[in-house]
This record gives structure tokens, C-alpha cells and sequence, in this order.
């Protein structure tokens, strides 16, 4: 009770949910770009369950994030699957007209897709609030407890800016893409190259942005066809 109560304990608090509310940003964009399809009921609840289940993974990941990111491939998978994950965004299933049990289905894939973009985003994330928290589990809990709601409102927000400005889908989803190319740059795998030429790790990132907005078209375009001939 007595290091609660201490300045370093507080100290230690403030910098992790500042950490978060500058780190989160990506992921609010992800949780919005999940849940923009459902049902306006539905979108409340696939943000909070995804927003609080993503909170329960990044606390146990933080737990074994330095070792884990010692890992060969890890980035590299991790970084794959950012992109298949925004490609997937932004083909643009549209999941509003469903009810009943479709509907609880597009929410449980929605929940789905925010935790997965969730773990994977937060590899590099985690390290630094793990720092935070100095092996403190109950500042660790508390800090990202704390960040649910900055999550939660940055993805409602987010959701209504995509609804009246649709361009920000795309840039959303090139957002997802610039970060899997900046994941896949950050392997161990990979690292001497990059360092040998550090231009490298920033041409992945653009290269990822373009190859998420361009196969997403793609995937759109070919959907909309037959729509349109029917």
C-alpha cells in the first residue's frame, strides 16, 4: 500500500497511460475501421469487447515481450499479417444490412480483427510501458486499465470522422500498411541490412501503405462488378 502511495508509483503510472495515449492512436484506427460496418448498436459493444480484451492480451504480452521480441520472425509474421488485416479492412464488406445471427457474427469477427491488429500493433508498444512499469504488475494493470477509455472514445471518434469523410478509410488502412511495413523492417532478421541501409526500413513502410491501398481496390472493384451487372 505503501509504494501506491509513493511518487514513484504515481510517477510510474502517468508515464504509462501517456505512453498509451500517444501509441494508441494507430490502434483506434483499426478498432474503427473494424467495427464501421456493423450495426450503430453494435459498434459501441465490438469496441468495448474488443478494446478490453486487447487490454488483457497486451498486460500478459508485456509480461514476455523482451524475449519474444528477441525472436527471429516474429516481426516478420507480425507484419504479414498487418497486412493481410488491411487489406481486409478496406475491401469494405458491407455488414450493415444483416441482422439477427449474421449480425452477432460480423461483431464477433469484428472483436476478432481488433485483437489481432491489437497484439500484433503492440509488439514495439509494450516494451515501453513494460519499462514504465518496472516489473510493477499492479502499475501495469492499472496504467492500461486506465487507457481503455482514451481507446474506446479515439475509436468512436474515429468511426463518426470515416462515416462523413470516407476518404480517411483509405488513409486508415495505409496507416495499417505503413506500420506492417515498419513491422517487417524491425526483425532481427533483418537487421543488418537495415542498418547497413537504413533507407531501407522506411521505403518498407511506404511500400506497405501502397500494396494495403492497392490490392484493397483491387478486391473493391472486383466485388462492386458483379454488384453492378446483377
Amino acid at each position: 500500500m505503501d509504494a501506491m502511495l509513493g511518487a514513484d508509483f504515481w510517477i510510474g503510472l502517468l508515464k504509462i497511460v501517456w505512453i498509451n495515449i500517444i501509441l494508441s492512436g494507430d490502434n483506434a484506427v483499426v478498432i474503427a475501421l473494424a467495427a464501421r460496418g456493423l450495426p450503430a448498436h453494435q459498434q459501441s459493444k465490438a469496441i468495448m469487447l474488443g478494446s478490453g480484451a486487447a487490454v488483457v492480451l497486451r498486460i500478459a504480452l508485456t509480461l514476455v515481450a523482451a524475449k519474444l521480441m528477441q525472436l527471429p520472425m516474429v516481426e516478420i509474421i507480425g507484419g504479414v499479417l498487418l497486412l493481410w488485416i488491411g487489406v481486409g479492412l478496406l475491401k469494405g464488406e458491407d455488414e450493415s444490412e444483416q441482422s439477427g445471427d449474421a449480425v452477432k457474427v460480423g461483431m464477433m469477427a469484428a472483436v476478432r480483427t481488433i485483437l489481432l491488429a491489437d497484439l500484433v500493433m503492440s509488439l514495439d508498444n509494450v516494451i515501453a510501458v513494460a519499462a514504465a512499469a518496472q516489473g510493477n504488475l499492479v502499475l501495469l494493470v492499472l496504467g492500461l486499465a486506465i487507457s481503455i477509455p482514451l481507446v474506446i472514445f479515439g475509436s468512436t471518434l474515429m468511426i463518426k470522422l470515416m462515416a462523413r469523410f470516407p476518404a480517411i478509410v483509405t488513409l486508415g488502412a495505409a496507416l495499417i500498411g505503413w506500420v506492417a511495413g515498419e513491422t517487417l523492417a524491425s526483425d532481427h532478421v533483418l537487421e543488418g541490412l537495415i542498418q547497413a541501409h537504413p533507407w531501407l526500413g522506411h521505403a518498407a513502410a511506404v511500400a506497405g501503405a501502397l500494396l494495403v491501398v492497392a490490392v484493397g481496390k483491387m478486391w473493391q472493384a472486383r466485388n462492386a462488378a458483379p454488384a453492378s451487372g446483377a
